[in-house]
């Protein structure tokens, strides 16, 4: 009789347990997320650029890049080398510098929290690349064979750094590979 009760007892015993140990599995996995849902962000969206400054003065030449792409010693190194920018001359002033360099650092990849900034992150090994199109993540990312071949060569790509060109969302920080459309 007592083997009646004992093993349907063990057994919601043991399923109560299990129930609790996935709860609290997904409770640390909403924890994780949390401020990227917060936010609002989908699982390949960055928050977009928010700083008028960088939107017109970086904006003027190229896409203002999401912070949250680069590490902030990226950032450091980027700013760290001007007024002599990838061949170009920029003239900011110091106050003007200042402002910038304190919004990127502030929104680098450390500290946005979102899926593309972890894994651009796990993916450098502490490197500090120059270049979003030298992310190991991103050259892996864009390695697929669904990218026809010379695709950045195109002229109405130009080259890799020039994401809004496949990415139409990207202004917005959204980098959702089903959102691609590779101009011809």
């Amino acid at each position: 009789m007592r083997r009646a009760v004992f093993f349907p007892l063990m057994f919601i015993i043991l399923c109560l347990g299990a129930s609790t140990a996935f709860s609290d599995h997904d409770d640390k996995h909403r924890k994780r997320y949390r401020h990227q849902e917060r936010r609002g962000l989908g699982e390949y969206q960055v928050p977009p650029v928010t700083n008028p400054l960088y939107k017109e003065d970086c904006g003027a030449c190229h896409m203002a890049y999401q912070p949250a792409l680069l590490p902030a010693a990226s950032w450091d190194k980027i700013l760290g080398a001007l007024p002599e920018h990838f061949g170009d001359q920029v003239d900011l002033s110091p106050q003007d510098r200042g402002a910038l360099t304190n919004y990127l650092k502030t929104n680098a990849a450390e500290s946005c929290g979102c899926k593309i900034s972890r894994k651009i992150l796990k993916s450098l090994g502490g490197g500090a690349p120059l270049r979003i199109s030298q992310l190991p993540y991103i050259l892996h990312k864009h390695e697929d064979d669904d990218i026809p071949a010379g695709a950045f060569e195109r002229e109405s790509v130009g080259s890799r750094g020039n994401c809004k060109a496949c990415h139409p969302t990207a202004d917005q920080g959204q980098y959702d590979d089903d959102l691609v459309r590779i101009p011809r």
